[in-house]
């Protein structure tokens, strides 16, 4: 087979004009001879235009010293060819990064240089590639490198790859020291589960706390997610940022907001979901789910009401108007909190409502003082708008800020009119000067009148209040009481006390003028009746002049015992007494009148009465009589009823009820409130004479309310009147009980030798045989020396004292004993007096004397004091 013959030469021009690389030749010099049309292509000039140029006019500027180096290697035979990267400058000005691959062609036979081949090959896409991806290492590493977050890559079984060089900052590790180790070495214990549950596919954020070198934890919020080629190994990367400065003041915070019971809250409008805070959580009993809370999830913890509300108002916030609303929360133990919500709305480019944010508020305890403060105002106003007072408030320069209705009458000036001016014009400026000098109780007693913008005045009786506010006096409240009336009263008073101190003194000047010669009538026929050998007709005689004594003796009684009650001069005794004993005492009085009127009287007594009760059992006893005399007095036929039990008992006290019903003429109804005035008689409408004073029912009255009773007549259709009253005594007295049984005994034994002072000789001749009789010495004096006089020389048990005696009466007389004598050497004195109105008693006892009795002197009187004395003396 014939080999055709190749044209070497036309080959090698369709290589060089078709080669995909750029071919050419260049002179020693730098021009180029020869270029392929992919040479031109790369830079953007034609064959013509390159041949006209050098190879350094399209050479990079900092490229040419390469260039250079390289050349000089060639033409010196360092070496044969060379292959670098350099960069061209295309026709465009744009860079045209090359690989350069040159050999130097010489003469076979001179071995000069003929020219240089180059084989061009474009690789700016790579180089581009490579400084692209150069860029990202150093920004990987400069961002690795100084970054505050740790950069932390390692595989599915934990063990680290690579961190970054912050972590020797937050964690005080080296890299070094962490590359190839578990990083679950690293984690809290109690974190390690919620690590080991995270979903790695979608990435995670997850706030862990990670140990520090030195061993105390810091927290880490990091986000997870896998990264590289499915087909080859993955690997975890992780970037952890501290967030423990931030998860302390979130706990700060979490506590202020708990302190200060308040919770945030963010609402997305678009998707409808709520965030809250923990402490809204609490305030709204929500249970804390995965699930997002949405708005219908707190109407439905709110009133249909305050829900209905709360829309309207959203209603205006999407406008654009804050959100303010406040009401009250009822919680499922039924307790009450009022809340305040505020929030702000976040609109989006087309002025749309997309979110919105605010606050929730316990505003429980601001309400309540709210409420208290309202309600002290309310007072305020309602006590200065309806005082009786006027008040006027005003400035620490004396101008008024306010003033109250009563004191727009006081003045006849308006509020409106008052406010601004000076308070002078209506107390004065010298008392002006006094308050705003600080002199306030001066000025409360120099203000005793207000101007009237008339002319007058009214009398007052001022007082000045600071205002004060945060501990600052800022004022002062006028309080002026009119007391025109009070005056008029006082004068009224003081003329009724003049009045009833001359009835007093007349009271008492007419019982010692009628009082001492009735003591000699009433002693004496004690005394003649225990005469022996009496005819019948003298006893018959003396005793009609006891009985009119008696009678003259109750009448004087009645009306100085009921002026002492009226004028409330009147003390009760706390003794211990049997009430069987009292009542059935009182019964046998009567009991001769019952058996001359031939009537039956009954008696029944309740056995729950204890025994003793501690009370006045003489006061008792008038009542009793009164009221049962009474009934005896005007029942003709048939009987008297009476009957004595416990209405109610409570603790140390017992309120007792006293029944007394008869069958006699009864009382018609229309006169029975009058029965108990003064000085009304029941003869006054009887067919009877008149009798007595008419003061007995209305000093029992008196003295059962004093005993803390009342008294009044049963309504009943029977025949006769049916009289009720009550009183309550006490039921222990541990300093009494001893002394009850010691005044049953009635009886002594032992004989006393007693002075008798009395000027007046029929009274000191009764008083000396009354005690005579009872076994005892008696001396007697005529006045107050003779009686001082009388204890220096003997040593008297008891000194009957009279009060009215000449030349030393009886108050001179014992303080000069007194002083005369020691305590344990003083006799027992007795004061006695003729006067029987309030104020002896007292004025006798602080005279010094220990006991007092009144004329007329009866037995049983004088018989009371010394068993007194012997209780004291036992």
């Amino acid at each position: 087979m014939q080999v055709q013959k190749v044209d070497h030469h036309e080959l090698f021009e369709q290589i060089y004009n078709q080669a995909p690389i750029g071919i050419a030749l260049v002179a020693p010099t730098g021009q180029w001879m020869k270029v392929n049309p992919a040479f031109c292509c790369m830079l953007g000039f034609t064959s013509e235009e390159l041949i006209h140029l050098s190879y350094q006019d399209i050479t990079h500027p900092d490229d040419t010293p390469k260039d250079a180096v390289y050349v000089c290697e060639l033409f010196e035979g360092m070496s044969n060819e060379q292959k670098y990267e350099k960069r061209y400058i295309r026709k465009n000005g744009e860079v045209l990064w090359i690989s350069l691959h040159v050999s130097l062609a010489r003469d076979e036979v001179t071995d000069e240089p003929l020219y240089f081949i180059c084989h061009i090959v474009d690789i700016t896409d790579r180089k581009v590639y490579e400084q692209k991806l150069l860029h990202s290492e150093e920004m990987f590493k400069l961002i690795s490198d100084n970054a505050q977050e740790i950069i932390y890559i390692a595989n599915f079984n934990g063990i680290c790859r690579f961190c970054s060089p912050s972590v020797q900052h937050l964690l005080g590790y080296s890299p070094e020291d962490v590359i190839g180790q578990n990083n679950n070495a690293y984690f809290h214990p109690q974190d390690l589960e919620q690590i080991s549950q995270m979903d790695l596919s979608s990435g995670n954020l997850l706030n862990i706390r990670v140990r520090h070198k030195d061993g105390h934890y810091l927290w880490f919020e990091t986000t997870y997610k896998i990264i590289g080629d499915p087909e080859h190994e993955q690997q975890i990367l992780s970037i952890g940022r501290d967030v423990s400065e931030r998860k302390k003041h979130e706990e700060i915070s979490a506590e202020a907001e708990r302190i200060a019971m308040i919770g945030s809250w963010e609402w997305n409008m678009v998707n409808d979901q709520l965030a809250i805070s923990d402490q809204i959580f609490e305030i709204f009993e929500l249970e804390r789910t995965r699930k997002p809370y949405r708005a219908s999830d707190v109407f439905n913890v709110m009133t249909p009401a305050d829900a209905a509300s709360l829309r309207e108002q959203i209603g205006w916030v999407k406008q654009g108007e804050p959100l303010d609303f406040e009401y009250k929360h009822v919680r499922s133990d039924g307790s009450e909190k009022y809340l305040h919500l505020r929030g702000l709305i976040t609109l989006d480019e087309h002025h749309q409502p997309v979110q919105l944010n605010g606050t929730l508020q316990d505003i429980t305890e601001r309400k309540l003082i709210e409420f208290k403060l309202q309600e002290s105002v309310e007072r305020y106003t309602s006590l200065k708008k309806y005082n009786h007072d006027a008040i006027i408030s005003f400035n620490m320069d004396g101008n008024i800020m306010n003033a109250n209705p009563v004191a727009v009458n006081m003045t006849g000036c308006p509020v409106s009119e008052m406010i601004g001016t000076s308070i002078s014009r209506f107390i004065g400026v010298s008392n002006l000067g006094l308050i705003l000098r600080s002199n306030y109780e001066m000025a409360e007693k120099e203000i005793n009148a207000v101007r009237h913008t008339d002319g007058s005045e009214t009398e007052v009786l001022a007082t000045l209040a600071p205002i004060i506010i945060n501990k600052n006096n800022v004022g002062f409240y006028l309080i002026a009481k009119d007391i025109t009336e009070q005056k008029k009263l006082l004068v009224a008073k003081e003329t009724a006390e003049r009045m009833n101190k001359a009835k007093s003194e007349f009271l008492a000047m007419m019982s010692h003028e009628i009082r001492t010669p009735m003591n000699g009538v009433i002693g004496m026929t004690d005394l003649l009746l225990d005469t022996p050998g009496l005819s019948g007709e003298q006893k018959e005689y003396i005793e009609i002049i006891q009985k009119s004594g008696d009678s003259l003796l109750a009448i004087i009684n009645d009306i100085l015992d009921f002026s002492k009650i009226e004028s409330g001069k009147t003390d009760l005794v706390d003794d211990p007494f049997d009430i069987g004993e009292i009542v059935t005492e009182t019964v046998q009085i009567v009991k001769p009148l019952v058996r001359e009127k031939k009537l039956d009287i009954r008696l029944s007594l309740d056995d729950a009465i204890p025994t003793p009760v501690y009370g006045d059992a003489y006061r008792l006893k008038q009542v009793l009589t009164n009221i049962i005399g009474n009934a005896v007095k005007f029942t003709s036929e048939g009987g008297v009823d009476i009957e004595v039990g416990v209405k109610e008992q409570c603790g140390n006290n017992v309120q007792l009820y006293f029944k007394v019903k008869d069958t006699g003429i009864g009382i018609p109804a229309e006169k029975r409130k009058q029965l108990f005035e003064p000085f009304y008689q029941l003869e006054n409408f009887m067919t009877r004479k008149p009798q007595g004073t008419g003061l007995g029912l209305a000093i029992s009255k008196k003295l059962v309310e004093l005993m803390q009773g009342d008294i009044w007549i049963e309504e009943s259709d029977e025949p006769g009147t049916t009289f009720i009253f009550t009183t309550s005594f006490k039921l222990n007295n541990s300093e009494e009980s001893s002394r009850f049984d010691r005044q049953q005994q009635k009886n002594r034994a032992a004989s006393l030798r007693i002075l008798i002072a009395e000027d007046n000789e029929v009274n000191q001749l009764v008083l000396s045989r009354m005690i005579e009789k009872k076994g005892h010495f008696v001396d007697h004096v005529a006045d107050g020396v003779e009686a001082v006089e009388a204890v220096k020389r003997n040593a008297y048990d008891i000194v009957f004292m009279d009060v009215h005696m000449p030349r030393l009466d009886g108050f001179e007389a014992t303080k000069a004993i007194k002083e005369l004598l020691g305590p344990e050497a003083c006799p027992y004195i007795i004061a006695v007096t003729a006067n029987a109105v309030r104020g002896d008693m007292d004025k006798c006892l602080k005279a010094g004397m220990d006991a007092y009795v009144s004329k007329p002197i009866k037995r049983e009187s004088i018989m009371q004091v010394m068993e007194t004395y012997y209780r004291i003396n036992p």
